[in-house]
């Protein structure tokens, strides 16, 4: 065989320009080593200051308690779970591009699976604010786990809640762990590059990392493992999310679709969410041979196929309430369509259902301006289906005396906004800190990487 390098005519390269190993390494690394850029400053300054708003909120509910809330006798869910559902859902696509796309050796994922991984993380945390604020006594949310104590307090199994409990750390734990193995070559390569006190901090936290052969072997083995015992998580834990609602007797939340309906409607929203967030960092961290319009085309594949998924849940949700001939679920769905929250169904129909359909458009697919803002329709679409599916479901429920409208005060919605803070900060200072682009799986996937510079 000749010297020269073969590359393949069949599909586009992974990475765009031609680059040696060295090359990469720099270019991802070096974004940690010179000083931030004016559009990163931009950013965290931005999303910093919406976090310290949403601290004091927060702070402020605490001290007076969670009638600052909107809660009303028949509608006590409407806000706080509607957006602890949603952040829950958000995380769904960094657990499936880390995972599932590795078992199933999808070389595409490796210039988006560690900014993926991350959004997963953070969109964890900033879902359990909702759970723990709404306890009312947040010092006392240890009570939740089931330890030894003199209380003579034990919990309830049978309470979905609980369950909620131990699915979100299961998949927190879970996710972080994967994680943080999968920065560990990179955490190696930046501890090779540094010198004094840099050193001695990434000398601790790539433990001991030699690339010898026997250690890439027991890596790569590990996040195997690792795949394997989170490709569950991504069903069972919005699953588990469903059974809040499906093991209720409120006619439009006692349905058996929750559960597929739920894990659909997750990675729909995720992947939502990763295709902003690549855009954003292509853009701020000059990562454009990297995430490459092939990866964006990728991914708007997937919202496309779970955006159909969702509409074909919603069709059926309705098709069933006229099938069963149960009056009560009947009129749940016709109140949706065209009751006083009929404007909240609509925009959740027209965000996830036809605005996606344009996707179907290569010339829109490779356009990262049309891309990003029908990224955004889907976020505000699935934010409003968690909204429609609480909120209508409630507020007309079975006895019309009970009947009432529900709007947020303005704590809630301060509440939410400062959750958005506290993701894109914690993002934006990981995007700075630590390499967004997985070095060491990307030089695996390259079509021009020279072997001198191995």
């Amino acid at each position: 065989m000749s010297g020269k390098e073969v590359v393949s005519i069949l599909r586009n390269p992974l990475v765009t320009e031609e680059r040696t190993y060295k090359q990469v390494s720099d270019d991802v690394i070096t974004t940690l080593e010179t000083p931030p850029s004016k559009m990163w400053w931009i950013s965290f300054i931005t999303a910093l200051c919406v976090l310290i708003m949403g601290i004091g909120v927060v702070t402020y509910q605490v001290r007076t308690g969670i009638g600052t809330w909107g809660l009303n006798k028949t509608i006590g869910w409407s806000w706080d779970i509607t957006n602890f559902v949603f952040w829950v859902g958000i995380g769904h696509a960094g657990t499936l591009i880390s995972a599932i796309l590795l078992l199933f050796r999808q070389k595409w994922r490796t210039s988006i699976n560690r900014a993926a991984e991350a959004m997963t993380i953070f969109a964890v945390m900033c879902a359990g604010v909702y759970p723990v604020i709404h306890m009312g006594r947040p010092w006392l949310a240890y009570w939740v786990f089931p330890y030894p104590n003199t209380r003579e307090i034990w919990l309830n199994f049978r309470s979905p809640l609980l369950w909620d409990v131990f699915a979100i750390s299961t998949y927190f734990s879970v996710s972080a762990i994967f994680w943080y193995i999968g920065l560990i070559p990179d955490l190696a390569n930046i501890r090779d590059r540094s010198t004094g006190l840099r050193r001695k901090i990434f000398s601790l936290v790539s433990l001991g990392w030699t690339g010898s052969h026997r250690t890439w072997h027991r890596y790569e083995v590990l996040c195997l493992i690792l795949a394997g015992l989170a490709t569950p998580l991504v069903v069972s834990v919005h699953t588990i999310v469903s059974m809040d609602f499906a093991t209720a007797v409120i006619p439009g939340w006692h349905a058996t679709i929750f559960p597929p309906y739920f894990v659909a409607g997750a990675v729909f929203s995720g992947f939502a969410m990763v295709l902003t967030l690549l855009i954003i960092t292509r853009k701020v961290m000059n990562f454009e041979n990297y995430i490459t319009i092939n990866h964006i085309e990728a991914i708007c594949k997937i919202l496309l196929t779970t955006g159909m998924l969702v509409g074909l849940a919603y069709s059926t949700e309705f098709f069933i309430a006229w099938y069963s001939g149960n009056e009560y679920e009947r009129f749940v769905f016709i109140n949706r369509a065209i009751g006083p929250y009929a404007w909240a169904y609509w925009i959740m129909v027209t965000c996830n259902v036809i605005i996606p359909q344009i996707l179907w458009s290569k010339k829109i697919r490779q356009n990262l301006v049309i891309v990003f803002i029908v990224s955004i329709f889907v976020n505000i679409g699935m934010w409003f289906e968690r909204f429609v599916i609480i909120t209508t479901s409630l507020h007309r429920d079975f006895l019309p005396s009970s009947w009432a409208m529900f709007s947020p005060t303005w704590v809630e919605v301060a509440t939410f906004v400062g959750s958005f803070g506290l993701f894109f900060t914690l993002f934006f200072l990981f995007i700075r800190f630590l390499p967004a682009i997985a070095i060491s799986e990307v030089k695996s996937v390259m079509n021009f990487a020279r072997k001198k510079n191995h």
